[in-house]
């Protein structure tokens, strides 16, 4: 099935059954095949029992029903929003629930191989460990200048080496993942970018002093508080510990990014990406 899209007057056809799911699937109950950050409780399911009823047809019950525990920001793909870094009560620190997402949204793909940060002239906040690896500013100035604004609504980004055992990885102090600079954010925020994807576990550094200071400049929330003002970029999102298959091509796409209606700052998600053809005018 195919359709067609305008974006700033170029055209292009995508295959709506044809989209491909940057998310990782979560196998429950078994922590060796989830991919696990910050030392979380592994996601876990078991059946629901309520009085004689038990939620498992091996058990004898009349049908599955599982009650599920997870941690949406440790144990697989995830989409957060604003709420993530904002007190509960601020009135402007939007939910999953409540963001007003199109249903199909520009996206570039890019290929990075993050760099140690003594070899970048970019900084960070707190200041740079000596085995830290980055996504900087040239980096992503280099991958995306062949794309324009209204391009780059959402930006997808597929750190190398790319393994799959990325769907499996534990990051903790001894295997920590690469994260962007300060410089790289700003220059996204630059670029009119709305809706970051990552195949790493956060954008910033694991142990980062409780500063977040990269989601704090995507979000337009002054650093150091927990608030955000008029000028804070309420309708922005970033989604971790995608997967993005070597198979699937860097370029143009668009993509559909599936979240559920929860009142809370992240939820598991299932970015799902259009290859995008470009339309000439004789055909």
């Amino acid at each position: 099935m195919l359709t067609n899209i305008t974006l700033a007057k170029q055209s292009y056809r995508i295959a709506v059954d044809s989209g491909v799911s940057l998310a990782i699937s979560v196998c429950f109950n078994d922590s060796k095949q989830q991919p696990n950050h910050f030392g979380a409780t592994p996601a876990l399911a078991s059946p629901m029992q309520a009085g004689s009823f038990v939620g498992d047809t091996e058990q004898g019950g009349s049908c599955n029903v599982n009650e599920l525990t997870l941690n949406p920001h440790c144990n697989g793909t995830h989409t957060e929003t604003i709420a993530h870094i904002c007190d509960a009560s601020d009135h402007l620190a939007t939910k999953i629930a409540a963001l007003k997402l199109p249903a199909i949204m520009p996206c570039a793909l890019i290929s990075i191989t993050p760099i140690l940060a003594s070899k970048s002239r970019d900084s960070y906040s707190p200041p740079f460990n000596i085995q830290d690896r980055v996504i900087d500013h040239q980096q992503l100035a280099t991958q995306l200048t062949r794309y324009t604004n209204e391009q780059l609504q959402t930006v997808a980004i597929r750190t190398l080496p790319n393994s799959i055992t990325k769907c499996q990885a534990a990051y903790h102090d001894k295997n920590q993942p690469a994260f962007l600079t300060r410089e790289a954010v700003l220059y996204l925020n630059e670029r009119g970018v709305e809706h970051l994807i990552l195949d790493v576990p956060s954008l910033d550094r694991l142990d980062d002093n409780g500063l977040l200071t990269c989601h704090h400049l995507f979000w337009h929330v002054a650093e150091g508080t927990h608030q955000a003002s008029a000028n804070s970029l309420c309708n922005k999102t970033i989604t971790e510990l995608a997967y993005i298959d070597n198979d699937i091509a860097d370029g143009f796409y668009f993509v559909n990014l599936q979240t559920p209606a929860f009142i809370n700052d992240a939820a598991p998600s299932r970015p799902v990406l259009y290859l995008a053809t470009p339309i000439i005018d004789s055909e």
